[in-house]
């Protein structure tokens, strides 16, 4: 078994781009060679700025020999029908080849062919012009005259099976057996034999192959150097990979910037410094402040030491955060009243209209939301009017990621009430799975407005999110209303102000697309299903991340009726922790069978079985005992429900189970007098319309965990 070493070298490579190329780069090997016969071994990947690698251990010298059975023309066919087929494969004589009856057609000719396996290295050196000349980078570019692309101009070719070369050609480019070090420490080359030497020899010309070493580097240099200057380092990981994307040799180095930049808000020089500069910023611990510091990584030490680089760097971080400045300077001479009164030439989207109308709609909902969340209903309505304002600010414009805080820092400067600031500058939260959500009253009712607004209206226009795609981010939107109801049990049924956003579309002349596509009477009330079907399914999604089993989840939502987060949340929570008893078991065994029978003889009788049983009907005692059990479970569960207390409805439910047990161990169902045979089924309805206040036990599998 041999080892095959492969290195793409290039110029650099954007590092949004590195980790998908290199798992491209593994996938379509391993599935090329599996493909021509050679099972291999395990494969890694890497990438750095400037090149791909890929090494394959175990492939075998060459492929297998196979033998295929080609089936040829129905014995008896004529002679040119057999001299053809002779011909393609191979045999010298028909009495060569054997025969296999095929029922219903006949007796064939089938020829027993010996492929013989082919060279490893033959196989590579087809594979991989192959896999690079259709490799799929998201963008990629083409040079001098030859046709082949590729992200970036491609340099140099390392190929090598078991220390030989695997010959083969791409644009002029031949493939070999050296690779190169750092761009800039050493770029003579070097002749590579295995693996490990190359991994050897690219440390010795300071190139760090791989991604995940170089990003614990900078985050341990970051830290470290944090540390010795007395400071603490603003985590970003984010950060740390782009960095890593960015240099084959990592080195961090502290610079400075003027204090003057720090009256600017520390959100602004963040985003500045890491947006243009890729670099970290500080805190000072003593005071919970930005530092006038901020940590550059760099690809290249020089021999001064790199005080030419971290001079570069402050240069530049100057400028930046001059830029920085002006901006807020600029925006803090208006209003935010002002800026407001400029969003209705801000287009949100041409379906839509002006963020204008936008705010209109999203000042509405949060005063009807604001007497659900406790709300002050005057402060929920300004802070809902310019929440938006911000877009019309120079830093907003510049740095759109600051939207929003923005708008927050504008309105504590202009004396606005702290609870109308802290909800502008929160109305976009959650941003994310690790985002806060808000937890003010204020900031929580336009908070929900804001993505309600965006679901319904994207839903009303028909621009729903794909299984390719979700450009708008409606997906994070339903679950920034998820997160901010579960994370301050919030009680809201989305039915009313889904119908809310829709009737205030409508009055602003938004047109009605048909969300599935056909010809409906009531596009309103497809769009009201359509987006609640929406929120269960991310509901779904979000419990089961969070550990929920499926078959509850289900059952819970298939007893219908308006969507209402935390409550349904509460019921399946409340059902696990049931069904983790024994009494949970056996009822859930018991309520099944119960609810098998019913279904079956409602769909063969045609009709359903509810309604009060006629006691004058029962034979048996356990008949009247489950009965009137029943109906007495049924009501005092409807009470325990009424004040989400669905821990005592469950323990409601397990009287049920010595009934449920002696009624199936003492009384036939399906008794041959049709009046008793109904009068026993609707005894079983009354448990399924008890059981169905809370879930559809028919859903539940039996185990329990």
């Amino acid at each position: 078994m041999s080892e095959l070493l492969i290195e793409l070298l290039s110029e650099e490579i954007p590092a949004r781009m590195q980790l998908r190329a290199a798992e491209d780069l593994e996938r379509l090997v391993l599935s090329g060679l599996k493909k021509l016969g050679l099972e291999v071994g395990v494969a890694r990947s890497f990438v750095t700025p400037r090149r791909l690698v890929l090494v394959v251990e175990n492939v075998p010298v060459k492929s297998p020999t196979l033998l295929e059975r080609r089936k040829g023309p129905k014995v008896g066919a004529s002679d040119e029908a057999i001299t053809g087929f002779m011909r393609g494969t191979g045999i010298k004589s028909i009495d060569d080849a054997d025969t296999v009856y095929i029922p219903n057609k006949g007796e064939f000719y089938v020829a027993c062919i010996e492929i013989q396996g082919r060279p490893a290295i033959d196989i590579i050196s087809e594979l991989i012009p192959a896999v690079c000349f259709n490799f799929p980078w998201p963008k990629s570019m083409r040079w001098g005259s030859f046709d082949f692309y590729w992200v970036r101009p491609l340099h140099s070719i390392l190929c090598i099976l078991d220390g030989i070369i695997v010959p083969f050609n791409i644009s002029n480019v031949q493939s070999g057996n050296t690779s190169r070090g750092h761009r800039f420490y050493n770029q003579e080359t070097f002749v590579v034999k295995t693996f490990e030497e190359y991994i050897t020899k690219l440390e010795a010309n300071k190139v760090i192959l791989s991604f995940s070493n170089r990003a614990k580097m900078i985050a341990q240099q970051a830290s470290s150097v944090a540390a010795n200057s007395g400071l603490e380092l603003v985590d970003d990981e984010s950060l740390t990979r782009e960095n890593a994307g960015l240099t084959e040799w990592p080195t961090v180095l502290l610079g400075t910037f003027d204090k003057a930049f720090l009256d600017v808000p520390e959100e602004c020089l963040i985003t500045s410094m890491r947006a243009h500069q890729k670099c970290f910023s500080l805190r000072d611990p003593s005071t919970g402040k930005l530092a006038n510091k901020f940590l550059a990584v760099t690809n290249l030490i020089t021999e001064d030491g790199s005080d030419r680089v971290v001079a570069g760097n402050e240069r530049v971080i100057h400028a930046r955060l001059a830029d920085a400045k002006f901006f807020w300077d600029t925006d803090l001479k208006q209003s935010l009243d002002d800026m407001a009164a400029g969003l209705e030439v801000v287009i949100f989207h041409q379906k839509l209209g002006s963020q204008k109308k936008r705010t209109e709609r999203i000042t509405e909902l949060s005063i009807e939301l604001a007497l659900l969340v406790g709300a002050s209903v005057e402060e929920c309505r300004y802070a809902a009017q310019l929440c938006k304002a911000d877009l019309l600010s120079n830093m907003v414009g510049e740095f759109p990621e600051l939207q929003g805080i923005m708008g927050g820092y504008y309105a504590n400067l202009a004396g606005i009430k702290k609870s109308i600031s802290t909800a502008i500058a929160e109305h976009y939260k959650p941003k994310g799975l690790i985002d806060t959500v808000p937890k003010q009253p204020v900031s929580i009712a336009v908070a929900l407005a804001d993505k309600l607004d965006t679901l319904v209206g994207f839903w009303k226009i028909g621009e729903k999110p794909t299984g390719s795609g979700d450009p708008y981010q409606l997906r994070r939107a339903a679950l920034g209303v998820i997160r901010i109801c579960l994370e301050n049990n919030l009680r809201l049924g989305l039915t009313t102000p889904i119908k809310k956003v829709l009737k205030y579309l409508e009055q602003q002349g938004v047109s009605n697309v048909s969300v599935n596509n056909k010809k409906v009477r009531d596009v309103s009330q497809e769009v009201l299903n359509d987006l609640l079907y929406f929120f269960c399914e991310r509901l779904k999604v979000y419990l089961r991340g969070h550990g929920m089993r499926p078959d509850l989840i289900d059952a819970v939502f298939s007893i219908g009726g308006d969507v209402d987060i935390a409550l349904t949340v509460k019921r399946v929570v409340a059902l696990r922790k049931f069904l983790a008893t024994d009494d949970g078991v056996n009822l859930l065994t018991g309520i099944k069978r119960a609810i098998n029978i019913l279904t079956i003889e409602e769909k063969k009788d045609g009709i359903s079985f509810n309604g009060t049983p006629d006691r004058s009907l029962f034979q048996d005692i356990a008949e009247s005992t489950l009965s009137q059990i029943a109906a007495d479970v049924k009501l005092r569960v409807f009470i325990a429900i009424k004040v989400e207390d669905f821990e005592a409805a469950m323990q409601i439910l397990a009287s049920l189970r010595a009934p449920v047990d002696h009624f199936f161990k003492h009384v036939k169902v399906n008794e041959d007098t049709q009046a008793v045979r109904a009068n026993r089924l609707k005894i079983l309805s009354e448990i399924r319309n008890s059981t169905e206040q809370i879930a559809d036990f028919s859903k539940i599998t039996s185990y329990a965990k």
